[in-house]
């Protein structure tokens, strides 16, 4: 059996210092252009540069990170269509939202809920339903949404995120 070994520094892996040294490299050449019309001494200016390169290396870093797991966990949260409901099912996350923000199923029988939103298996007897939301991006799970009813109503609707 092999064991890999990883270079940690400081608790990171030795890839997020190489990224950084890549990202430091068009940033240096920045902020020598920018100092360059601002410092006239070339001691002061290269201090400034590497400073500024040192300081917000790290911190264009962390934005871009930040930006790129946005932009992979963003969904559009759309308003509730039937149709889309019953054909599209790996994306009714979408859709969820509006069905719980909007309480439409409060107070609406098994029966109703069944036409509104499709039988999925869930039995009458039962006072729990649960319908799929479909994979949610960035999770590796399904996401459902449980209806709960009380006296044969529908008394609260939430959604399960697992991640």
């Amino acid at each position: 059996m092999r064991f890999i070994c990883t270079v940690s520094i400081f608790g990171f892996g030795i890839e997020v210092y190489i990224i950084l040294i890549l990202l430091a490299c068009p940033i240096f050449l920045i902020w020598r252009r920018v100092f360059r019309k601002f410092i006239k001494s070339n001691y002061k200016r290269n201090i400034a540069i590497w400073c500024a390169t040192i300081f917000s290396t790290p911190l264009i870093y962390t934005t871009l990170i930040v930006l790129i797991f946005s932009i992979m966990n963003y969904y559009l949260n759309q308003d509730f269509d039937q149709k889309q409901w019953l054909t599209d099912k790996d994306e009714r996350y979408q859709l969820s939202k509006d069905i719980i923000e909007s309480k439409m199923l409060i107070g609406k029988t098994k029966p109703q809920i069944k036409k509104l939103l499709g039988d999925e298996g869930n039995k009458d007897e039962n006072d729990d339903w649960f319908y799929d939301l479909g994979f949610k991006p960035g999770t590796i799970d399904p996401d459902s949404m449980e209806i709960v009813f009380k006296n044969g109503k529908v008394a609260s609707v939430v959604q399960h995120e697992h991640h």
